[in-house]
């Protein structure tokens, strides 16, 4: 699997705009979390390539200013872990903890 990493605001604002046109997928990693591990893990052993999704990565540790520019932006309450599926600038799908699963990721994404 070959996350798109988020480590600038630009990036992020960049994805809200390619979300106009094709779904964004954001995973917001802990690493000093096992559960966050166990859930990207999780996405990763079950990933299968879909056409006009895009996965993207945010480590929480070093950039938590994204993430709550994530929160505030698109009106959600921050989480760790958590999955966001992003279509037209807006969170259609939102989970965290041991509800992260690849196939209830995907079934929101396409």
């Amino acid at each position: 699997m070959n996350w798109i990493e988020i480590t600038s605001d630009n990036q992020f604002e960049e994805a809200l705009k390619k979300s106009e046109s094709e779904t964004v997928v954001f995973f917001k990693h802990s690493t000093r979390c096992s559960i966050s591990s166990s859930a990207l893990n999780r996405i990763e052993r079950n990933f299968k390539p879909t056409e006009n999704v895009n996965w993207l990565f945010l480590d929480l540790i070093k950039y938590r200013t994204i993430s709550n520019l994530m929160a505030d932006t698109l009106n959600i309450e921050h989480q760790s872990p958590q999955v966001l599926v992003v279509k037209d600038r807006a969170c259609i799908f939102s989970e965290s903890h041991y509800g992260i699963s690849f196939d209830e990721v995907i079934s929101n994404a396409v």
